[in-house]
């Protein structure tokens, strides 16, 4: 396979990228915005029937007071080849409606400005290009590709992460498309999450008449934060963090009730287990009398952890860039994406295999433009040899 000529089909259609990219990124589509996410999913269906993709969508049927979310998007072809391929990429982005219209899509010295260019609307953009590329080079050395596109990553994909983690449990490789890092590198490992609701409960008292008959529930509080946030590095790479903590009314009232929200992160499964377990066995132990404690894991992901079958794939994508002209390396971080769901099924997952940008969630995003072409040319070149 001729990477380069790759490359060349795809630098004749960098306009139509850039266009498509300015089209999807003056969309406002934060998760909970399922119109705008929708329209996202319109844009992509199109995309899919025009290349003669088999075209799946499913509505989102929202549970008795939760919110509504955009539809879950999933395109198939064959090949004639054997390896299955599974896509992943996301819809939605962090930012509340009208943010398109305060910051619209720019270019400013070859770099793409606007909500969700770099998180992830250019990494969406690129799976559809690589492909395309592929059909229009004759190239179907792969068996199969699914391409997920999903409406709620960025909220930890409540709807979509069942049917993601299935899929890859039927596929041999899995590819999602966050962007690349700032500095380039692909990312081959991610931290485990889990998301803790705390609510700690009391009794309420006049402080000043009667402050004995309470059961202070801020107290409580307060220890179990100076015990939480004490597991910091007690297993390598494990961060907790209390970011949240809501309790009491008045001062003149001892606090019958304090929330606290929790991250919980690790590089690896047995760590993220030890330390779930350390969280509660700590909401377990009662140090304010007449106070309890109720633990509600809120949201998580399985760690997203190095392997043999992985690092192949490393390999084989540093290969394509070599060819291609650019050097590449590979990273962990500790956020965490629908790769850990498709890792944690025990299928060999790369991510961040879409354009290089940077400042995600935040109104200064961007996308290096530059980087389209040769990252796709080598997404184009993984999907068909892996």
């Amino acid at each position: 396979m001729d990477v380069r000529a790759l490359r060349e089909r795809l630098a004749a259609r960098e306009d139509d990228y850039v266009a498509a990219l300015e089209t999807m990124v003056n969309v406002d589509c934060g998760s909970y915005s399922p119109d705008g996410v929708n329209r996202i999913a319109d844009l992509a269906e199109t995309r899919f029937r025009e290349a003669g993709w088999d075209v799946e969508r499913r509505p989102h049927e929202p549970a008795d007071g939760r919110a509504q979310l955009g539809d879950l998007l999933i395109g198939r072809r064959t090949g004639a080849g054997s390896t299955r391929v599974l896509l992943v990429g996301h819809m939605d982005t962090v930012f509340d409606d009208g943010t398109a219209a305060e910051r619209p899509f720019r270019i400013d010295d070859g770099i793409a400005r606007g909500p969700g260019v770099s998180d992830m609307k250019g990494g969406l953009l690129a799976g559809f290009f690589a492909v395309e590329t592929l059909q229009a080079a004759g190239i179907d050395d792969y068996g199969a590709i699914t391409y997920v596109c999903n409406p709620d990553e960025e909220i930890g994909s409540p709807f979509s992460r069942p049917l993601i983690h299935d899929l890859a449990g039927e596929h041999d490789v899995a590819f999602v498309l966050e962007g690349a890092r700032e500095n380039g590198d692909i990312v081959s490992a991610r931290k485990g999450v889990t998301d803790y609701d705390v609510e700690v409960h009391g009794r309420a008292a006049h402080a000043g008449v009667e402050p004995d008959r309470g059961r202070h529930a801020v107290l409580r509080a307060a220890h179990l934060i100076v015990a939480l946030q004490a597991l910091n590095g007690r297993w390598p790479g494990v961060t907790v963090n209390v970011g949240v903590v809501e309790g009491g009314t008045r001062p003149n009232v001892v606090p019958e009730r304090c929330r606290l929200q929790v991250d919980l992160r690790s590089p690896q499964r047995e760590t993220l287990e030890a330390a779930e377990l350390a969280v509660e066995e700590l909401c377990a132990t009662t140090d304010v009398e007449g106070t309890s404690v109720e633990l509600h894991a809120a949201a998580w992901h399985r760690p997203m952890e190095r392997s043999e079958r992985s690092d192949r794939l490393v390999d084989l994508a540093r290969g394509f860039a070599a060819e291609l002209g650019f050097e590449l390396r590979d990273a962990a971080t500790g956020g965490a994406s629908d790769a850990n769901t498709t890792s944690a099924a025990g299928t060999p997952t790369l991510d961040g295999l879409g354009p290089i940008g940077g400042d995600d969630h935040a109104p200064g995003e961007w996308l290096d433009l530059a980087s389209v072409v040769p990252r796709t040319a080598m997404l184009a070149a993984l999907i068909a040899a892996s």
